[in-house]
């Protein structure tokens, strides 16, 4: 359930459980031990999961399941609470104790970073695409972020181990690995004393392949700078399209989300990527309704977005999580009023997501193949514009022969809102 970051702890479990003996199988109707490896950022999240878990209660009442096992965020947060209100859970195991769950299944521990290549692969995710955690934790505590109360202060992966991770990846058929963490900027701060993500990519961009995409998604604002964006500039691996989540772009608000008032230094750096390229992608999410936003303010995150152009945003209503700072602050912002503005926002969006795919028309772009629908001739894939799960997509005409994972070079010939048209090239 829940993040990317998530997917990929999920992997690492399957692997060590499959190294272990057991088999991972389609669905829990045909298990005998369930697992939920969970999410407990939001509160609609923490409910979706304990739905989830309901569901597997109910499976082992009618007997069609044996042991319920449930890891993850959820257990971080909530543990003694889910303890009284659900005791049909056989084990609970906080977020990486994977050990524990190895040990309870009767095989022996092991620890799930001591060899990268026993990651294995969730059912739903595709091989040619893969995620790459840097590291774990944050420590900028944004007032409204549950993270560091769920996961802790930042732990990055040593460079050597995750080169390691990234070369089994493309060795099992990754073409694209998007590299993860609370905050890639702050990568290795913790274990080199300073920001180590150039580090990683330059290691990165000479030990892939050359034709793998490397996505760089999470980077916080306030640690860009015109140097990095330079320094993307020249990688070989590294794909011209940032995932900056700026969450809002008036000082104010901003200073009492506990992020630096820095609405200057981010119009600068998005500026400064679209003068260097033009068809620099550039996704963003912006928070609808903190605490105290005026319509002032929110018009102001709109006048952003006219001026900027980006290519995605995404947005979402503020959330008050129990235990943060922002969940005390006076105004809280009415649901209606959220809701509102949060249909302004996208209806905007939408127009300039059109005006941006618009740009793409007559160009060629390699296209990552994912989904082929033989019967109208059609494939589905994504250029170096859209991450997995979160962006648009590619359709291909005449593409019902083509294969999954595969790259082929493709003309848009048509915009929409979101996705593009697109014919392959011969």
């Amino acid at each position: 359930m829940g993040c990317a970051k998530n997917s990929v702890d999920s992997e690492r479990l399957i692997g060590l459980l499959t190294a272990a003996g057991h088999t991972l199988v389609p669905g829990a109707e045909g298990a005998q031990v369930g697992v939920i490896n969970t999410c407990a950022f939001i509160q609609d999240a923490v409910k979706e999961n304990v739905d989830a878990i309901l569901d597997l209660e109910l499976l082992k009442e009618r007997g069609k399941l044996e042991k319920i096992v449930v890891a993850g965020c959820i257990v971080n947060r909530y543990e003694a609470e889910l303890r009284k209100e659900l005791p049909s859970v056989d084990l609970w195991a906080r977020a990486e104790e994977w050990d524990k769950i190895v040990n309870f299944l009767g095989d022996g521990a092991a620890n799930c970073f001591s060899d990268t290549a026993h990651r294995g692969l969730l059912p739903e995710n595709r091989p040619w695409s893969r995620y790459l955690k840097v590291g774990e934790g944050c420590d900028t505590f944004c007032s409204y972020c549950t993270i560091p109360l769920i996961r802790g202060r930042l732990r990055s992966a040593p460079v050597p181990r995750l080169v390691e991770e990234a070369r089994e990846l493309c060795a099992t058929g990754a073409r694209e690995l998007c590299l993860v963490g609370q905050d890639l900027t702050a990568y290795g701060r913790d274990l080199y004393g300073k920001p180590a993500i150039g580090d990683l990519l330059t290691a990165l961009d000479g030990a892939l392949p050359p034709e793998t995409w490397v996505r760089l998604l999470y980077l916080h604002p306030d640690r860009i700078t015109r140097g990095f964006l330079d320094f993307l500039a020249e990688t070989k691996t590294v794909l011209p399209y940032l995932d900056v989540p700026i969450q809002h772009v008036d000082d104010e608000i901003l200073s009492a989300m506990n992020r630096a008032p820095a609405s200057e230094h981010i119009n600068d750096i998005f500026a400064y990527a679209r003068a260097k390229n033009p068809f620099f992608t550039l996704r963003t999410t912006i928070m609808v309704g903190f605490p105290g936003e005026t319509e002032q303010q929110f018009q102001r995150v709109l006048d952003f977005l006219e001026e900027s152009e980006l290519d995605r945003v995404g947005a979402f209503l503020y959330s008050p999580e129990e235990g943060t700072k922002a969940a005390l602050l006076p105004d809280q912002v009415p649901d209606r009023v959220k809701e509102d503005r949060y249909d302004r926002l996208m209806t905007l969006q939408s127009r300039i997501s059109r005006r941006r795919n618009e740009l793409f028309l007559g160009r060629t772009l390699p296209v990552l193949v994912e989904e082929i629908d033989g019967e109208n001739d059609l494939a589905w894939g994504r250029s170096y514009r859209d991450a997995p799960e979160v962006d648009g997509m590619v359709c291909l005409e005449a593409g019902g022969s083509l294969v999954p994972g595969a790259m082929v070079h493709a003309t848009i010939a048509d915009a929409a809102e979101h996705d593009l048209f697109a014919k392959p090239r011969v």
